[in-house]
């Protein structure tokens, strides 16, 4: 019901809003958070280091991204790579996902930061 809803225009527009203008009142584990981006755990893990990177701004996919947002792609590339360092995760491995088309659930760009082997469906 969520993922139907949140497919919808007006679910669309209500998440893109809710990360641009009410990020700080979302409840969750803040891992970190920059002007561009909120990081955090993701509520239904599917591996046992799952943290979504979630953009800010209302970009519905990654082909929306364009070369001029360097903000957001900074603070992405140095959100993850602080993130590996604090999880340790060079050792043992990590995956940067970005899911488009049929793959991805919400149509809100976010990353998956995961390591390990999947625990639940995916």
């Amino acid at each position: 019901m969520f993922f139907k809803v949140a497919r919808s225009r007006i679910g669309r527009r209500f998440i893109g809003w809710a990360f641009t203008h009410m990020s700080f009142a979302i409840p969750i584990h803040r891992l970190s958070e920059t002007k561009t981006l909120l990081a955090f755990y993701h509520p239904q893990p599917s591996y046992p280091i799952h943290i979504l990177l979630v953009s800010k701004q209302p970009y519905a996919t990654l082909l929306d991204l364009s070369p001029r947002d360097t903000d957001f792609l900074r603070d992405l590339i140095e959100t993850v790579q602080n993130l590996v360092r604090e999880l340790n995760l060079e050792r043992s491995g990590y995956r940067l996902i970005a899911n488009g088309g049929p793959f991805q659930d919400i149509p809100h760009l976010h990353f998956h930061l995961v390591a390990g082997t999947v625990t639940g469906n995916i």
